[in-house]
């Protein structure tokens, strides 16, 4: 799978190395205690992360550790430190993130509310290791009937204050469906403006026993309405080789409305019958970008 993504240029997240939840662990994990435990987890972590270190934009280190606590449990109040620890030392380079739900979704939740989060990720920064940890903000976005747009702006203004990059890591509405895609779609939206936030992934892939809350596609692979919107907002932000046209001014300049992203910007000049390209990448550093000067 991961020989294939990088065929086709997509970027890989790693979810998860370990999950906090009790509900989901092995029935021969949860008889490990001890030093069993202990390297049993360094042993998950060493296998995992050395087998696809570097080849990730980032990794999910423990979980939904703000809800559940499986492991401090077992472990003492440290062990999501150890993993993250661990984590870094195995892929150094790669970003160690935090994932948690209902930070943007419910105000109501005080377990995960940014508050909550930015605690949590005071502690993971104090860790000493050599090297500073790259760390992340993973927000899963799993949100129920109506989306509270303001309270989730207002959340990614806190959480985004720290600097960090925020992805949007399962994003999923569940409500009716005559308005399901138009919730998708404000979620969606709302993160793709938003300055911090540098990456989205659905929670929504096909699966013939249902999907967990919401499809993109029926069971052809044809678009459901919220297919339609993932596709409508591609091409709006850019996406599926979308095309910018037009023609240069007088002195030969040409400006575009550009979304971050990699451009093959190609130019033909009429009198002359030459031509000339040229590839860039835009990217958030480009906060007031230098004009791209091509002679043709």
């Amino acid at each position: 799978m991961v020989r294939l993504f990088k065929q086709h240029g997509i970027a890989i997240r790693g979810h998860h190395i370990i999950l906090d939840d009790p509900k989901y662990q092995l029935s021969w994990v949860t008889a490990l205690n001890g030093p069993d435990l202990y390297n049993a987890v360094k042993r998950r972590v060493d296998s995992v992360v050395s087998r696809y270190k570097g080849q990730l934009a980032s990794w999910d280190v423990v979980n939904e550790n703000l809800h559940f606590s499986f492991f401090e449990n077992k472990m003492g109040p440290k062990a999501s430190y150890n993993v993250f620890e661990q984590a870094h030392a195995v892929d150094p380079t790669t970003t160690m993130f935090m994932n948690e739900f209902n930070t943007l979704e419910q105000p109501g939740d005080g377990v995960s509310s940014p508050a909550r989060y930015l605690q949590k990720l005071r502690e993971l920064q104090s860790i000493r290791a050599p090297g500073n940890i790259p760390l992340g903000i993973g927000l899963e976005s799993h949100f129920f009937s109506t989306p509270n747009i303001p309270y989730m702006r207002s959340a990614l203004d806190t959480l985004g204050a720290t600097g960090l990059p925020i992805w949007l890591t399962e994003v999923d509405v569940a409500a009716p469906p005559n308005v399901q895609a138009n919730y998708f779609e404000q979620v969606l939206r709302e993160g793709h403006a938003h300055p911090k936030v540098t990456g989205m992934v659905t929670w929504s892939g096909y699966n013939p026993k249902g999907c967990f809350r919401m499809c993109l596609t029926d069971g052809n692979f044809r678009n459901l309405p919220t297919g339609d919107v993932v596709d409508k907002l591609l091409r709006e932000w850019g996406g599926l080789r979308g095309k910018t046209t037009g023609l240069t001014d007088a002195d030969g300049y040409f400006e575009a409305s550009l979304f971050h992203g990699d451009y093959d910007l190609s130019i033909a000049h009429p009198l002359t019958n030459s031509t000339a390209s040229h590839s860039f990448k835009l990217t958030s550093d480009d906060y007031h970008p230098s004009p791209t000067v091509v002679r043709v």
